[in-house]
């Protein structure tokens, strides 16, 4: 069935012309659409439009019912033309459904827009063909649903002023052709819309059921327990059964399942009338007097909770109503989403520059603040964020260790003489003895200070890398590059270290120590020289002369190894310090400049990651609706 059109009773008849009060000064639409309604709409229709939608939730009623309530036809009986019918999933797409009442004598507008498309409709017949013409390449063929939003615009003068949010109903069974999860895909996209602060819930709900049953009720309590954004629609009243009619009325009167909105009551055209092609303004009139002539029902329309034209009203005020309130938030939200928006483009950058000169001086400002930030953490000034350390705390940590390792090999030395003991007779300190004793201490410090070396080589590689990802993270090939040359030099320079290592400790095979830093054992051998060989400080049995010896020779390989230590706790690290962070670095930073000789390399070495891309054009269009959307909400002058 297609709607009449242009010049039909479809124009000559309009929704408030029903209650006849449309032309009297008391009308409350009449009286408000002018410096009220109608600007209130048009903000948050202008501003979903922009596309805000996609940065902040915005004021609507959504309108949500169990699969065959009747949401359709009250969305019909609202908007005058006819919607996708049948007995699978027909809102298969949320649809903002945006009616505007224009003057009696303007023509009738109609418009489709969905992604990059704008259908522009010539009559309302057309709105049902588009409708599943824009579903089918939103969700594609079949009975799959999709959260892209379709917006359906009509203007004409049948229509209240009201903006609808049209959500798939709820279904509990999936069919044959339809996905098995489809029951959990609408209920989570109906929970992602009537969960925000800023939407009425519209539960419609069939008169003939138990409303307590109903999933959409159910839905709409659990995101808003108080009934505070939530309107409840009965349908199809015709078809309660005798006997059940005032438990119907105390339902639409608030007094079963309270909702701060209340309840209103409509009948809209059955399938009886759909199929003997009764038109939406006849159907109206039929609500009209069926209401006005039941003998129970009637109370409700004497109450204003019935029929279609007293819900737009109602339906027209809320919204007002809900729009005036939210502004303020709105204004507020709109301005944290720009800073952030701001924000996060500042940190990814405006991107490369268009002209070969100036991709030249952007790729050396990029180098230059990566040498920038090698140099700071040579200097232990990077900055650090949360529990991280300095690199040089982390590599202090590895020389204390170091240090402590050092210290704990004298602090255990025990010296088992016999082991070096040669063919020198009982109480002759030999120095062949002294030097193989020391030389064997000496190589059991090598190991330990190579594993200093890895870990302190590791610490650095990480780091310098880490630097480099945060300099070059938008450039895949920079930063490959810059990691390339950093693994090179890295595992160089851990080789010159090592072999200096190395060196060191082949060095330290010369036993050799200043006088001015060997003199301890003096002071034993002083109080160990009287003509007998009595303990000085127990004065019980003398020493033997192997004793004597053992302890002479302990007292100067401690004394050594003091010195060897102190020499050695400070040589290592700094030959780690020099390969390691300082020759690291001054190659590094060198390499990198040399990737500017090669003129041709350079728009391969700036090519930005597409995602990076993406965001980047995804914030700057996100700032200009947002712009946009503050200039309209700042100049709008009912707040």
């Amino acid at each position: 069935m297609s709607l009449p059109s242009e010049g039909t009773r479809a124009e000559e008849l309009t929704v408030n012309d029903l209650d006849d009060t449309t032309e009297q000064p008391d009308n409350v639409l009449g009286q408000q659409y002018e410096y009220k309604i109608r600007p209130c709409i048009d903000l948050i229709d202008s501003l979903r439009s922009l596309g805000v939608e996609k940065d902040l939730a915005l004021p609507v009623i959504a309108v949500i019912g169990d699969h065959s309530s009747g949401k359709r036809s009250v969305l019909e009986a609202l908007s005058g033309v006819n919607l996708p019918r049948g007995s699978d999933i027909v809102t298969r797409c949320p649809l903002v459904l945006k009616l505007k009442k224009s003057k009696k004598d303007l023509p009738w507008k109609g418009k489709i827009s969905y992604q990059d498309q704008d259908v522009e409709l010539q009559n309302p017949g057309e709105v049902e063909k588009e409708i599943r013409k824009a579903q089918d390449y939103m969700a594609g063929a079949g009975n799959g649903v999709s959260q892209d939003l379709i917006t359906l615009a009509i203007e004409s003068a049948n229509v209240p002023d009201l903006t609808l949010l049209d959500l798939p109903g709820i279904t509990r069974v999936a069919l044959p052709n339809q996905p098995r999860d489809i029951g959990g895909q609408i209920k989570k996209m109906i929970r992602e819309y009537i969960n925000r602060q800023e939407t009425i819930n519209l539960a419609v709900v069939p008169s003939n059921v138990d409303i307590a049953t109903t999933e959409a009720l159910k839905m709409a309590r659990v995101v808003d327990p108080d009934g505070e954004r939530t309107l409840g629609i009965l349908t199809k009243p015709d078809l309660v059964d005798k006997g059940s009619e005032l438990d119907v009325v105390s339902v639409v009167q608030n007094q079963v399942c309270t909702l701060k909105k209340g309840y209103m009551i409509v009948k809209c055209r059955g399938q009886s009338e759909i199929q003997n092609n009764i038109f939406l303004e006849d159907a109206l009139l039929n609500e009209r007097a069926f209401f006005e002539n039941h003998e129970h029902f009637g109370a409700l329309l004497e109450e204003g909770r019935a029929t279609i034209p007293l819900l737009a009203e109602k339906l027209t005020l809320e919204l007002v109503e809900h729009i005036s309130r939210s502004i303020p938030a709105l204004e507020t939200q709109l301005k944290t989403r720009l800073l952030e928006a701001e924000k996060k483009l500042k940190l990814i950058g405006a991107g490369v520059p268009e002209s070969e000169s100036e991709k030249l001086i952007f790729l050396i400002n990029r180098i230059q603040h990566f040498g920038k930030g090698i140099n700071q953490v040579i200097q232990g000034e990077e900055e650090v964020i949360g529990n991280s350390q300095k690199l040089f705390t982390q590599i202090r940590t590895n020389f204390d260790k170091w240090e402590k390792k050092l210290e704990e090999c004298i602090y255990n030395f025990r010296m088992d003489l016999p082991l070096y003991r040669g063919r020198e007779p009982t109480g002759f300190v030999n120095y062949k003895t002294f030097e193989n004793i020391a030389r064997s201490q000496v190589q059991t410090f090598e190991e330990p200070a190579i594993d200093t070396l890895n870990e302190i080589s590791e610490l650095v590689r990480s780091t310098f890398n880490d630097i480099a990802l945060k300099h070059f993270c938008h450039y895949h090939n920079l930063y490959s590059s810059a990691k390339g040359k950093l693994e090179e030099i890295c595992s160089d320079q851990q080789k010159e270290a090592e072999k200096e290592i190395h060196r060191q400790f082949k060095r330290e095979q010369i036993i050799y120590c200043r006088d001015n830093l060997y003199t301890a054992p003096q002071s034993y051998v002083q109080r160990n020289t009287s003509s007998t060989f009595f303990d000085q400080e127990t004065l019980k049995t003398p020493k033997t002369n192997v004793e004597m010896s053992v302890e002479l020779m302990s007292q100067h390989m401690q004394e050594y190894l003091k010195t060897m230590t102190a020499r050695l706790s400070k040589q290592i690290p700094l030959i780690i310090l020099h390969c390691m962070l300082h020759e690291c670095a001054d190659k590094l930073e060198a390499q990198m400049l040399l990737l500017l000789q090669d003129k041709e390399n350079i728009n391969m070495l700036l090519v930005e990651k597409e995602d990076l891309v993406r965001e980047r054009q995804n914030l700057n269009d996100q700032i200009k609706r947002l712009q946009a959307a503050q200039k309209r909400v700042a100049k709008f002058p009912y707040k």
